[in-house]
């Protein structure tokens, strides 16, 4: 039997907030999820695995409208397989394009960190007379 877990259990498990997951079955992220008896929201493995998949694609960059174009294609099932591989693929080539850019960021970030490093070691008189005895050590 599949697990069924309450709005605020999916909210916990997966980060998101009540109201997201509200507002992602509202745009149409989630398809209408299962209702108990008592009309309380039941999220199966399922519907977990698709919110995690949907984060995933949130995180890195995919804007609502493209995340809301490749649900309809799911829904559409089998047919639509060749344009949800595309619609990744793009999506990928971009996230591939934001690590280089934040990659050579973090490059000149570090040399600028390796910088201030050495200006500080210029600065401080404690280094430099450790510096000198170090110095007549050797």
């Amino acid at each position: 039997m599949d697990v069924e877990l309450t709005i605020q259990q999916v909210a916990e498990l997966t980060k998101l907030s009540v109201h997201t997951l509200r507002y992602y079955e509202r745009i149409g992220l989630l398809a209408a999820i299962n209702r108990a008896a008592n009309g309380h929201r039941r999220y199966s493995s399922q519907d977990i695995a698709w919110i995690e998949f949907l984060t995933r694609l949130r995180t890195t960059g995919m804007p609502i409208r493209q995340m809301q174009q490749f649900a309809e294609m799911r829904r559409k099932g089998n047919p639509s397989v060749s344009q949800r591989r595309e619609l990744l693929e793009v999506h990928e080539q971009q996230v591939q394009q934001q690590l280089k850019e934040l990659s050579q960021n973090l490059s000149v970030i570090q040399e600028k960190i390796h910088y201030y490093k050495q200006l500080e070691l210029q600065n401080d008189p404690s280094s430099k007379s450790e510096s000198k005895q170090s110095q007549r050590k050797n």
